[in-house]
């Protein structure tokens, strides 16, 4: 269960005990912090998988775990000891209690180093310190007076004492006083500045200091009613505006210097994903390992931790073993029609996000921030079919310079109708000129005549809505990891079962993902006639071309690709997470605009 701050039925924020390990959270970073508790977003990386590896030990309780029944003589150790105070407000567990001549030490372990002090000595650094002595206040509250207490830093190999005073318990105190005002804020405070704490933080690619702070400095003057309209419930627009650039002020407070951008390192992109499209297979479960059996012969085993994602076509059956352990290993599961619709997905409870879902549920009723996303989406997608087009194939420059006249046109639209009847306009002139970025062969005379779906009645449209199903899928799922509704969006109507946000952030990646993969199957010669199947309910990839199609598609995702503003690379996968985690920062106040996507 989540130690966040929870409601009563009044409305009044009652604040749980604050857990010890939050309390080094502030202390190290305020926004760290404000993730974790508040929001309940986590992000693993090497660092904290290497600290719980770290703790396997001292994570194993004693039998002994209520202090009134505690008597340590010297030499005596006590192991994962969980301590509770009301009148502090603190809850935590303490890794190990050895008992001394004097009295009680309490160690607790790290896995970094110590910091060494102006004459070269290695000393605690602050959080852990503050962090051992909330420890020993929890242990005094119970009666137990710890005399000192040491960190035992495994990367030297040694523990660095904490001296116990009234002053460092002063600074304990007034933490937990901080970080509780932190939390009933309601606001996520701003990141640190070229700080090199940054680069071991396991929130890195959650928070994205730089790029945050790169975003919220990027301020539009303010323009009647086609530019950004913010506004709260019981609130006037003026007051809320003034109140973000108020709570964005810190971006202008920086120093001169531009912020060193570095690519977030990606989180979750290693492992298989394991598409099953034989109608009738089994997905189940057998120790530590996924099974895929047909009719009782197993066809394929992986261990799940290998596993990133599972995508199923057709009548392809899980156990509830096996769906379970997805859901503990936060497997994302897929399903998809025999034709290559996707149909839903099977998922763990989503990130918090609160602050996000909430901004997004109010920002998106409001028609000018609605059109001012739109604009910058439909730009950013104009642009990209432009260059598609310029890259690929024979068009000529009258088609370009037209193209171009559409993607500027954007920023003028009034409204979302005549910003969509660009969009159409654009969209015709594309697929007019799509047949040039196509290699004409010898075996295969496709018939191209413009885009058609529902069904697609030809090979080439048959890929394209294969292609923006699965880009569909992949950006509903990743609304879900950043802790977006993405059933809300704010260009497509919100409709039963439609991921209306998905769509809209994959309009700027269509031609360079979806579409490059069509393309690049056709002219690769990887896919051939046979490869379909033609039927009254349209045309369709078969068993063997969906094949080439998966590895078209993982190879199109993995291909590194320059950030537009920030110039370092990451794969397409990350780059859709990245546009995402912007999204999330303008809903949540942290920026006042969204920068769509696009290629050179």
């Amino acid at each position: 269960m989540s130690d966040a701050p929870v409601q009563n039925q009044g409305g009044l924020e009652i604040q749980p005990p604050l857990p010890v390990r939050r309390l080094h959270n502030f202390i190290y970073c305020p926004r760290l912090f404000y993730f974790q508790w508040v929001e309940n977003i986590f992000q693993e990386n090497a660092d904290t998988v290497a600290g719980s590896h770290l703790h396997r030990n001292v994570d194993k309780p004693s039998k002994i775990q209520d202090p009134k029944e505690l008597d340590l003589p010297e030499g005596a150790k006590l192991r994962s000891l969980q301590l509770q105070s009301e009148t502090l407000g603190l809850i935590g567990v303490v890794d190990i209690i050895e008992g001394t001549s004097d009295g009680a030490e309490i160690i607790d372990y790290k896995k970094g180093s110590a910091r060494r002090d102006s004459e070269g000595d290695r000393v605690a650094k602050e959080p852990d310190a503050i962090q051992v002595a909330a420890h020993a206040m929890l242990l005094k509250e119970h009666g137990i007076n710890a005399v000192r207490g040491a960190i035992y830093y495994a990367a030297d190999k040694r523990r660095v004492p904490v001296e116990f005073s009234e002053e460092l318990f002063s600074k304990v105190r007034k933490a937990i006083e901080e970080a509780r005002a932190v939390a009933a804020s309601g606001h996520c405070p701003p990141p640190l500045k070229n700080d090199a704490r940054c680069l071991y933080c396991s929130a890195y690619p959650i928070c994205l200091p730089n790029e945050s702070l790169w975003w919220a400095k990027r301020r539009k003057p303010v323009e009647n009613d086609t530019q950004i309209q913010f506004g709260f419930i019981g609130q006037s627009e003026d007051t809320v505006r003034s109140q973000i650039l108020e709570a964005l002020d810190f971006a202008a407070e920086t120093t001169d210097k531009e912020p060193t951008l570095q690519p977030p390192r990606p989180g979750g992109d290693d492992g298989e994903v394991l598409v099953v499209q034989t109608a009738g297979a089994q997905i189940g479960q057998r120790g530590d390992e996924l099974i895929v059996s047909v009719k009782g012969e197993d066809a394929r085993k992986v261990p799940g931790q290998q596993v990133r994602a599972i995508y199923c076509f057709g009548a392809v059956q899980m156990t509830a073993q096996a769906a379970e352990t997805c859901l503990e290993l936060g497997i994302d599961v897929s399903y998809f029609s025999p034709a290559g619709r996707f149909i839903g997905l099977l998922r763990g409870l989503p990130a918090s996000g609160v602050d996000a879902r909430r901004g997004q549920y109010r920002l998106f009723e409001l028609p000018g921030v609605r059109l001012q996303l739109a604009r910058e989406v439909i730009r950013a997608k104009i642009h990209n079919q432009r260059v598609m087009l310029m890259r690929n194939g024979d068009v000529p420059d009258r088609v370009a310079n037209l193209m171009g006249s559409f993607r500027d046109s954007t920023e003028s639209a009034r409204d979302l109708t005549s910003l969509m009847g660009i969009e159409g306009s654009a969209a015709a002139l594309y697929f007019e000129q799509f047949e040039s970025m196509l290699k004409q062969r010898a075996d295969w005379k496709f018939d191209w005549r413009g885009r058609n779906r529902r069904p697609p009645r030809d090979p080439i449209n048959a890929l394209l809505s294969l292609g923006y199903s699965m880009l569909a899928k992949e950006l509903t799922g990743v609304c879900h990891s950043v802790g977006l509704d993405p059933f809300l969006g704010f260009m497509h109507q919100p409709r039963y079962g439609r991921p209306a946000l998905a769509l809209d952030l994959m309009e700027e990646f269509r031609p360079l993902i979806a579409d490059s993969v069509a393309i690049s199957l056709i002219n690769r010669g990887e896919l051939g006639p046979d490869d379909f199947i033609h039927s009254a309910n349209g045309v369709f990839l078969n068993d063997r071309g969906r094949r080439p199609f998966w590895e078209a598609w993982f190879r199109r995702m993995d291909t590194e690709v320059s950030h537009p503003e920030f110039s370092y690379k990451m794969a397409y996968r990350r780059m859709l997470e990245v546009q995402a985690r912007q999204l999330w920062r303008f809903v949540r106040g942290e920026a006042l605009t969204y920068h769509g996507f696009i290629t050179r």
